[in-house]
C-alpha cells in the first residue's frame, strides 16, 4: 500500500480541489503527505520580453519565495499529519514524474481542469503528461465550479470495471486494502455487449431468436463471472461486496454507474509499460478518465 502522497499544487482554486480527497486518506491510512509546488522556468520566460529575462534569476527567486508561502498555507490545512512542502525549479511534469519515481510507494493526486476533464489536457498539459508518463499510481480528481477545497471528502464505495482479462484484475488487491481501510462498499461492474460482426457475420444472426440466446448467454456468461470474483473478494475478508453487470458500452456503463453514485470512487488500471501511453484513442479507460465527474485512481500494471 502507499506510504506517501505526492500533490501537485500551482496555486490555482481548481488545482485545490484535490485537497479534500487528499485529506481523506490520510485522515484513516498511515501516509506522509509532499505539497509539491514547481517554478516552471520556461513558462516563466514564455511570458516575458527579451529586456525583463535579464532579471529571470529575480524572477525566480520571487516566486519560489511566493510559492513557498501558499504551500506552507495549505500545509496549515492539514493539521496533526505529517506534511511537508517543497518548491522545485524546472519542467513541472518532469519534475512531478521523477519524485514519485524515487519512492516507489508514492501515490501522485492531482485535480483535471475545466468543464471537461482530461478534453483539454491533450496538449502538453501537466497534467496529461503526469498521466502518461508516470509509473506510479494516480488519483486524478475533476476540479469543477462546484468543487470544495475545503474539508475532507466523503467516499462510500469504489466501482471496480472488469473485462474478464488480468490486466483489468490486478487492480483488486489495491482495492481490497482501501476498501478495508477506509470502509468503502466494493462494486464490481462488468458490462457486456454483443459484438458488431454478430449481426453480420453470417446467416441466422439476423433471427431475434438467435440474437436473444446469444444475449442471454453474454450475461450469463457476465454474471457468473462477477459472482466468482465477490466469492474470491469476500474469502479475502472484504465483506461489503457487489456487482453490477450491464448491457451496453463498458465506458459508457462504467461513467454511468459511477455518476449514480456521487460519493464514489473509479479504480482502474493502466495498460502496458508506460502507464495510458500505450492507450489507443477511445479506450475504455481512457475515456473514463477524461470524462468522469468521480475521481478516478489509475493503476499501473506490474508495479
Amino acid at each position: 500500500m502507499y506510504q506517501k502522497i505526492l500533490v501537485p499544487l500551482d496555486g490555482s482554486p481548481s488545482a485545490e480541489h484535490v485537497l479534500p480527497f487528499a485529506r481523506a486518506l490520510v485522515a484513516k491510512l498511515p501516509l506522509a503527505v509532499e505539497l509539491l509546488g514547481v517554478v516552471d522556468t520556461v513558462e516563466l520566460a514564455r511570458g516575458l520580453a527579451t529586456v525583463e529575462r535579464f532579471y529571470m534569476n529575480t524572477l525566480v527567486t520571487d516566486e519560489t519565495r511566493r510559492i513557498g508561502e501558499y504551500l506552507a498555507g495549505v500545509k496549515k490545512e492539514f493539521s496533526d499529519l505529517s506534511v511537508t512542502t517543497a518548491v522545485a525549479e524546472g519542467h513541472a511534469a518532469e519534475l512531478i514524474i521523477a519524485k514519485a519515481a524515487a519512492e516507489k510507494n508514492t501515490l501522485i493526486a492531482m485535480a483535471t481542469h475545466g468543464r471537461s476533464g482530461l478534453k483539454r489536457f491533450l496538449l502538453g498539459s501537466v497534467a496529461e503528461k503526469v498521466l502518461r508518463g508516470a509509473a506510479n499510481p494516480l488519483l486524478l480528481v475533476r476540479s469543477s465550479e462546484e468543487a470544495k477545497a475545503a474539508g475532507a471528502a466523503l467516499l462510500k464505495s469504489i466501482v471496480v470495471p472488469l473485462d474478464g482479462s488480468e490486466l483489468a484484475e490486478s487492480v483488486l488487491p489495491t482495492v481490497v486494502e482501501l476498501a478495508q481501510s477506509l470502509d468503502l462498499k466494493i462494486i464490481l461492474l462488468r458490462a457486456y455487449a454483443v459484438p458488431y460482426g454478430a449481426y453480420t457475420a453470417g446467416e441466422g444472426f439476423y433471427d431475434p431468436v438467435n440474437l436473444e440466446a446469444f444475449q442471454a448467454r453474454l450475461r450469463e456468461e457476465t454474471v457468473d463471472y462477477l459472482e466468482r470474483k465477490t466469492a474470491e473478494l469476500k474469502r479475502k475478508g472484504s465483506e461489503k461486496v457487489s456487482y453490477v453487470a450491464r448491457e451496453g458500452l463498458g465506458a459508457d456503463e462504467i461513467l454511468k454507474i459511477a455518476g449514480a453514485m456521487p460519493d464514489s470512487l473509479i479504480a482502474m488500471c493502466s495498460h502496458g509499460y508506460s502507464g495510458v501511453k500505450r492507450w489507443v484513442l477511445g479506450s475504455v479507460t481512457e475515456t473514463v478518465v477524461r470524462h468522469s465527474h468521480n475521481p478516478v485512481l489509475v493503476v499501473r500494471a506490474g508495479i
